[in-house]
């Protein structure tokens, strides 16, 4: 969130009544954010959005009811028939952990799905919305509020019965957790059903107003800097609410509250907490309620009538709550018979209070269960119009009718082959005893084997069935993205997307050449059968297969070696090419046409050792493998991990030689687009133990034709949220992106590093929403500290809103900020002698002086050691006030440092570190005003080292007055230069 609408940042006046400090918003079911006044709770406008659960309309047995205030489950029936309970985790929490599976055979998909809402202060209106395929304009307002909103959308699958199960979507706006503040005075009490809200005194207990918001309340925010903050809320029945406020006349008119706060010492009332089973629309959901002793609660554990009985009218489709206790819900018999289903037959749900449901035994697994069923077959069969007829039990063995038992005949001795039925109990008895002893004996012996049988064999066998499990999980991935779509009618219609470790991409590159909207499907490739899967790749040069390495060509890895994953199904393997160690990429076939393109990419630029090493690529039947150079970490790691090993590569050199590998790719008109701490990583050391930085990852990467400059806009949105420039996303910017998205991106890269960790922009939900205002803080860089002032320069130009200020990649090697100690002191050296015969009112030493006296603390001979003083009135005199003269004094003392006293020498240090951190210590500015006011010599040859040419271009036309025309030639030759 932008912290932001007020005078501070310039959205509105000081006399705005309706500044998001005094307003209350309202989240309801029905999807309206109701923005309504603290003190009164009437609505000032209403932000209309779709509902906060979309849920099937008829689904079949058990059932799933979500709770919109939190996104958690819970289930009624089931096959034993057990009720409501409900399950161990919420639908935000399943979409977190997807693609994963539970307990009992349900397999989980999620999708997320982030948007931004700007929204007009004053009327509610949607000005922009902002997602991460587009972003839409409306119209442009002064007043502006910045929403999150994120939709979680999660399918569930049934391993047992093979049949889509169930799928949700439920919408949460991005807000911060309620804390204990005692600041906020108010408790805020809302009806399961209606939306009915009362709002009293914390303290006291006096109402303060009452409303009805038409439409059940799943959440209420205050606006504070950082953004939303949720408050709490108390759910109680439409019954208690009532009983606890004597309504006369009309709602808003209150005689009496008995709500018991916690100052009574005895409370007047008993409540119970339940659960509220209620129906919006078609659908049913669940929410926590309080209620008191009036109340009807239907008890836990009970089940509902299955007796047959005559069809009810159908229920029609309103979006009315209906809160009345006794209410049953039935069915349409036609959509049931029309979409193929299992539905709840003469099944009666009482929609009200039930006693809260015990937690359900289901819990996540981190790999397959034994049971799972390992049929040679498709583990997930396409779905047809069908009908699945076999269901599969929990050992995963045919469910159908038993076949009838053949009758046991018992030979009696003496009888001549008579046969008996044995009726007898006591003979029946006795056989249960002997099947008894029998299994004993046969379960002990088999408890010996295992403990006698030998560990290396066992432990192979482990491995075996390790290995077993990874190749039914990759088979089971693979088999999911070739399922085709169920139906429309079935309400699904959804992409599993898989839990990449990259959750910050907002696209792939594999969208470049489709809808911005629409997720690739599987290409023709991957339509392989169980069989043929890991057929090509999992051979010896003898032949002799390995179940613990893949061979494909040159490269080898093991699959159990994981480095990482990325977008689109991306996983990094840690391998070998010619016995060298390398990552392996293995790609989906969806995404080699881009593959294809990135290597070409990576031929054509990875001969600076800044730039990833390209080795080879390999292909076979199922994926794409290229092996790319082995790194150690992350430039994610070397920052945020306090014991990692940097192997003497310091911050500064690090960001040097990012920059130097950038610099490369844009001499080859290539743009980067994704740079972010993921993707710059840190080699492996080499034979002197040293490292390096490299520049990685080049799924995103364009290559500019011949003659341009900028890339087109039309194919999406490139590159990682709170990583991206500005202009890539601003409707208002009529020119296309440049390769100057790179220099912000590496300008956000710079202060992460310098500052250890943090983010110009803030945290992580309101980067990009700063971004597009340029709203950054360099808080962690010093203002009087001379390292902090240089890199503030350079990192304050990187991030300018204006893409043709900011500095080429050229121009950011050039900087002060990757200057030695020595440099320093030989830029003040060339600067000294330059101004040294100039006239004292020449444009040269009037730009020198211009804010001298801040740069020199008023007289720079107070600010140094005494005997440097004593020393320099020996000689000559000097103006304390001129920068010119504090030049001058360095340069003498330089050139006369033998002569110098020993005193002074201990004093100034060795030369050139201890010297010139001696008067840039005293002024920190000093470095920064000289550079800046002498780039009107930049193309003098003394000044070639320390300036690049667009950079003198671009900073001529700043600090100096040129004619109009000069101004426009100049533009034009910096953008040729760029």
């Amino acid at each position: 969130f932008v912290p932001g609408v007020c005078e501070e940042y310039g959205f509105c006046s000081a006399s705005t009544v309706s500044l998001p400090e005094s307003l209350l918003f309202v989240s309801t079911l029905d999807g309206n954010l109701h923005a309504v006044s603290k003190k009164s709770g009437s609505i000032k406008w209403t932000l209309k959005e779709d509902p906060v659960l979309q849920v099937p309309t008829h689904v079949a047995e058990p059932a799933f009811l979500p709770d919109p205030n939190d996104g958690s489950l819970y289930s009624l029936g089931g096959k034993n028939n057990e009720g409501l309970t409900k399950l161990p985790f919420t639908i935000p929490e399943l979409v977190q952990a997807s693609p994963c599976r539970s307990s009992d055979g349900v397999l989980y998909m999620g999708k997320k799905q982030d948007l931004w809402y700007v929204v007009d202060l004053l009327t509610g209106e949607k000005q922009q919305t902002l997602t991460s395929s587009f972003a839409e304009m409306l119209c442009p307002s002064s007043s502006l509020l910045y929403l999150g909103r994120t939709e979680y959308t999660i399918t569930m699958y049934d391993t047992k019965s093979r049949e889509l199960r169930w799928n949700a979507t439920y919408s949460d706006y991005a807000s911060t957790l309620p804390d204990d503040d005692t600041k906020y005075k108010m408790a805020h009490f809302v009806s399961n059903g209606d939306g009915l809200v009362v709002t009293v005194d914390s303290e006291s207990g006096d109402v303060q107003w009452v409303q009805n918001y038409n439409s059940p309340v799943v959440a209420m925010y205050i606006w504070q800097r950082e953004g939303l903050r949720k408050v709490a809320h108390t759910n109680v029945a439409v019954e208690t609410l009532r009983y606890l406020t004597f309504m006369s006349g009309e709602v808003g008119r209150i005689t009496q509250w008995k709500y018991p706060f916690p100052k009574e010492k005895k409370p007047k009332n008993k409540f119970m907490a339940t659960l509220y089973v209620g129906k919006y629309s078609t659908s049913l959901y669940a929410s926590p309620s309080l209620v008191h002793d009036g109340v009807t609660v239907v008890p836990r554990g009970s089940t509902f009538p299955m007796l047959e009985g005559p069809d009810s009218q159908e229920t029609e489709e309103d979006k009315e709550c209906v809160i009345t206790p006794s209410t049953s819900v039935k069915f349409n018999a036609a959509l049931r018979e029309r979409n193929r289903m299992n539905f709840m037959r003469n099944y009666l749900l009482l929609i009200g209070h039930h006693e809260t449901p015990p937690e359900a035994h289901t819990k996540i697994l981190e790999k397959f269960p034994d049971s799972f069923p390992r049929n040679q077959g498709n583990v997930i069969p396409p779905t047809t119009d069908k009908k699945v007829e076999e269901k599969v039990n929990d050992s995963g063995m045919d469910d159908g009718p038993p076949s009838p038992l053949p009758e046991t005949s018992i030979q009696e001795p003496g009888t001549s082959g008579r046969t008996v039925r044995p009726e007898a109990p006591v003979d029946t008895m006795l056989k249960d005893m002997a099947t008894i002893i029998f299994s004993t004996f046969l379960l002990a012996g088999w408890v010996a084997f295992v403990i006698t049988y030998p560990k290396s064999v066992h432990k192979q066998q482990q491995l075996q069935h390790q290995e077993f499990q990874r190749q039914m999980e990759e088979r089971l991935e693979l088999l999911q993205r070739q399922q085709p779509f169920p139906p429309a009618d079935v309400g699904l219609g959804l992409v599993p997307e898989s839990d990449y470790l990259e959750v910050a991409r907002t696209r792939s590159e594999c969208s470049d050449h489709s809808s911005p909207n629409v997720t690739p499907r599987a290409s023709n490739h991957s339509n392989l059968s169980v069989s043929e899967l890991g057929s090509s790749a999992n051979e010896h040069e003898d032949g002799e297969e390995d179940s613990n390495i893949v061979r494909v060509g040159n490269i080898t890895f093991r699959p159990k070696e994981v480095l990482g994953h990325g977008a689109e199904g991306t996983i990094v393997y840690k391998g070998q090419f010619d016995n060298r160690p390398v990552a392996v990429k293995r790609i989906l076939p969806e995404c080699f046409s881009f593959a294809d393109r990135e290597v070409q990419l990576l031929r054509e630029s990875d001969e600076h050792p800044n730039v990833i090493r390209y080795f080879c690529t390999e292909r076979d039947r199922q994926f794409q493998y290229i092996a790319i150079e082995l790194c150690a970490a992350s430039l994610q790691e070397y920052v945020e991990r306090k014991d990692f090993d940097r192997h003497g590569l310091e911050p500064v050199m690090l960001l040097q030689q990012t920059m130097s590998g950038l610099a490369h790719l844009h001499s080859l008109n290539i743009v980067h687009r994704d740079l972010k701490p993921h993707n710059i990583l840190v080699s492996m050391p080499n034979a002197h133990g040293r490292v390096r930085a490299m520049i990685s990852d080049f799924g995103l990467c364009k290559k500019l034709a011949v003659g341009r400059h900028s890339f087109s806009r039309r194919s999406g949105v490139p590159g990682t949220e709170g990583w991206i420039a500005p202009e890539v996303l601003s409707e208002d910017c009529k020119d296309n992106p440049t390769c100057v998205v790179d220099i912000f991106s590496a300008g956000c890269v710079f202060y992460y590093v310098v500052s250890q960790g943090s983010h110009p922009f803030g945290k992580s939900l309101q980067r990009q929403a700063n971004i597009l205002l340029g709203t950054y803080s360099l808080d962690h860089l010093q203002t009087d500290k001379h390292g902090d002032i240089v890199a503030r320069d350079l990192i304050e130009q990187m991030l300018s809103m204006e893409p043709h200020r900011r500095p080429s990649a050229e121009s950011v090697l050039k900087h002060p900020f990757f200057w030695s100690l020595e440099k320093e002191l030989q830029f003040f050296q060339d600067v000294s002698d330059r101004i040294e015969k100039e006239p004292l009112d020449g444009p040269i030493v009037r730009q020198l002086e211009r804010g001298g006296r801040a740069v020199v603390k008023g007289d720079w001979r107070e600010h140094i050691t005494v005997p440097l003083q004593t020393d320099l009135r020996k000689f000559r005199s000097y103006k304390g006030g001129s920068v010119r003269d504090l030049l001058r004094a360095m340069r003498n003392k330089k050139h006369h440092y033998r002569e110098l006293p020993a005193e002074v020498q201990e004093t100034l240090g060795s030369i050139p570190d201890d010297f010139v951190s001696y008067f840039t210590s005293r002024f920190p500015h000093l470095l920064m005003h000289t550079y800046l006011a002498m780039r009107t010599c930049a193309s003098e040859r003394p000044f070639l080292p320390y300036y690049s040419a667009a950079e003198q271009l671009a900073k001529t036309q700043a600090h100096l007055s040129l004619p109009q025309g000069t101004r426009t030639t100049n533009r034009v030759l910096l953008n040729i230069i760029l």
